[in-house]
């Protein structure tokens, strides 16, 4: 196993962080390994924003539902789906931006930026940094737009926090690979491998709440997912020039 796979492999999300400042020399890499990161028609449909002002971390880490790592870590990157470069380059050549009417924006957006977050995070982690990405940023988005000034066809889509590890967080268990990796067609059948996960994922929570918490896998996902739990996405990203036909 190379020192890539290693450290793809190696990953665990960090909640805890020292005061120590991320050098700015490995912050460059890790925009310019972000930046590099493969992109649909190379539209290269994000940007990333970096914050470091304590305040803003502070007010990002309240409207992301209460996460203080976002606060407590020297910076904090914010990947955004952006057409408004697109939309420049349309003006300039007396075209019309269309593809914002369509849900497909927001999809070819959404995997260029888990594209670019991925080399980011690969690339803070083979330097001994660590990180957490945020979903959250998506709570409260009319907020974040407000307070980052983002322009129209611009839309938060998800942070990264990076710093330097205070202690070392236990890897989470993945699901069987089974259950993950399909041969030629997709398998349905796969009750008994999400049974074998709740077990494990039970095991694993109850150990690192020190025998409070037992939760199986199936529990939390489906207690999430009977709601929509960030309302404002769609109001608000249609506010910024997506029509999602």
């Amino acid at each position: 196993m190379n020192n890539v796979v290693k450290t793809l492999m190696d990953h665990r999300s960090i909640r805890q962080y020292t005061r120590e400042p991320v050098d700015e020399n490995q912050l460059l890499q890790i925009l310019q390994a972000a930046q590099a990161a493969p992109s649909s028609i190379n539209g290269q449909q994000i940007s990333l924003i970096v914050i470091k002002d304590q305040q803003k971390k502070e007010k990002i880490a309240e409207l992301s539902g209460g996460q203080p790592w976002i606060a407590q870590a020297p910076v904090f990157l914010l990947f955004v789906a952006d057409y408004y470069r697109a939309k420049l380059a349309a003006e300039k050549n007396n075209e019309v931006l269309v593809i914002t009417d369509s849900l497909e924006s927001i999809m070819v957006s959404s995997v260029d930026v888990g594209l670019a977050m991925g080399n980011a995070i690969a690339a803070a982690e083979s330097m001994g940094l660590g990180i957490v990405p945020i979903g959250a940023v998506r709570r409260n988005p009319d907020e974040i737009v407000k307070m980052l000034q983002l322009p129209e066809f611009v839309f938060p889509i998800a942070g990264l926090v990076i710093g330097h590890p205070d202690g070392h967080s236990e890897k989470k268990p993945r699901l069987p690979m089974k259950a993950v990796v399909h041969d030629e067609v997709y398998n349905t059948e796969t009750s008994r491998l999400i049974d074998e996960y709740d077990d494990t994922i039970s095991a694993y929570l109850l150990k690192r709440s020190n025998g409070t918490d037992q939760r199986k896998w199936s529990e939390i996902v489906s207690g999430l997912y009977n709601k929509v739990y960030f309302p404002k996405v769609s109001p608000v990203i249609k506010e910024q020039g997506f029509k999602n036909l």
